[in-house]
């Protein structure tokens, strides 16, 4: 079974796919875990500058403490 990698409330790195050009990179806000669907483990996060909040999948996150 798999599980969310990243906790409520924890600022990681959005790196936007190529179909996501209007969706700017940058730090965002782990707001809610969503249900797990099949493979896909969402999130919905919440941009630190302009506080729009997005669904995106973990595969777009990335942990700035860790590297890349």
């Amino acid at each position: 079974m798999k599980l969310h990698k990243f906790k409520v409330g924890q600022t990681l790195d959005l790196i936007p796919s190529r179909d996501e050009a209007n969706t700017p990179p940058g730090a965002y806000k782990v707001e809610r875990l969503l249900p797990i669907e099949g493979v896909n483990v969402r999130y919905r996060v919440r941009h630190a500058r302009d506080g729009h909040e997005r669904v995106v999948l973990e595969t777009q996150l990335a942990d700035p403490a860790v590297g890349r």
